[in-house]
């Protein structure tokens, strides 16, 4: 999968949003393409691979088709996508999923898990990663750092830069789509 799919898969799912084809609520990705691309590299099929709400580049990266993937978020899963048979879950609520993923690490398995720079800021993500850490579980954590919490900077909330943690890599890129949708309103 290159950048040019990632982008026209999401450019796809944005075009039948704002046609009103998709009921639900997406969470689109933009401008980590080749972040991402370079990460998945490093994960095997044996792998679990754990995320947020704003899921559908990891999805297509872990080698889920792509018109699977794209059934979903058409059947307003687009915030929940999960693939038991892939070991790709996710969570809409934030943080939700941290426990998870510790949980199936603390059995054994190789375990991704990509959060948001937010929720790499808040109680649960640093819970995990205590634990994670003290227990040398075979956990990588991901921070996908835009520097937005939903629509507010993520550093004018906290008022400082995150930090890096020895489990823990953090990539920074600006987002190409606003928060929920494609900017534009949905008539239901």
């Amino acid at each position: 999968m290159t950048p040019e799919d990632l982008r026209a898969f999401e450019r796809e799912v944005a075009d039948m949003y704002e046609r009103g084809l998709i009921k639900g609520p997406v969470h689109l990705s933009g401008g980590n393409e080749e972040q991402l691309i370079e990460i998945f590299a490093e994960v095997k099929g044996e792998d679990w691979i754990f995320s947020t709400w704003r899921s559908h580049y990891h999805a297509l990266l872990a080698g889920i088709p792509s018109d699977r993937v794209m059934a979903e978020i058409i059947a307003c899963h687009s915030m929940n996508l999960n693939f038991p048979e892939f070991r790709f879950f996710t969570s809409a609520i934030v943080g939700g999923i941290l426990p998870i993923a510790v949980g199936v690490a603390y059995s054994g398995r190789k375990v991704w898990c990509f959060v948001g720079d937010m929720t790499a800021r808040g109680g649960a993500f640093q819970e995990a990663g205590e634990f994670a850490y003290g227990n040398d579980l075979p956990i990588y954590f991901v921070v996908e750092d835009n520097n937005m919490s939903t629509n507010a900077p993520t550093n004018l909330a906290w008022g400082y830069q995150h930090g890096d943690r020895t489990n823990t890599d953090i990539y920074h890129y600006v987002r190409t789509y606003p928060h929920v949708g494609t900017g534009k309103f949905v008539r239901f």
